[in-house]
């Protein structure tokens, strides 16, 4: 699911893969449902490609937002990331994240978190996890 969610560089919010054609993108903003052409020129990223960086490596964003989900009960985060102190905001993530890396995990990317996982379950998207795909091949069934 994460893989058709898009952040643009230059655009609040966030973004679904609608369609795409030579040199653009047409995406839905998740928030005004308005549809929109992205540029060949403008920074796209899919929120299945982000990582969180952790002392031991980095965690996939759709494991940390799963994390939140669970601690939450699958609503949105209470704290109002706009006006939490830096030391508010460092406890959230220590509970959902105890291993973060504090020298690369700035209060910034604390606060898009919160607020891309609080507009993800705003507008329904709650399945932040890729299902599994069944992956076995003929040779994997019927070893020689």
């Amino acid at each position: 699911m994460l893989k058709t969610i898009l952040a643009v560089s230059g655009k609040p919010g966030l973004y679904k893969l609608i369609s795409q054609a030579k040199n653009m993108l047409i995406v839905e903003s998740l928030v005004e449902k308005k549809r929109t052409p992205v540029y060949a020129s403008d920074k796209v990223i899919s929120l299945g490609d982000i990582a969180m960086y952790t002392n031991e490596g980095e965690v996939s964003l759709a494991n940390v937002l799963e994390t939140i989900k669970q601690k939450e009960n699958g609503q949105v985060v209470p704290l109002n990331y706009k006006k939490a102190s830096p030391d508010e905001l460092r406890h959230f993530i220590e509970e959902i994240l105890p291993n973060y890396d504090e020298d690369r995990v700035h209060i910034s990317d604390i606060k898009k978190l919160i607020q891309w996982y609080n507009l993800l379950v705003s507008n329904g998207e709650t399945d932040f996890t890729e299902k599994e795909t069944e992956t076995t091949s003929k040779s994997d069934e019927n070893p020689t």
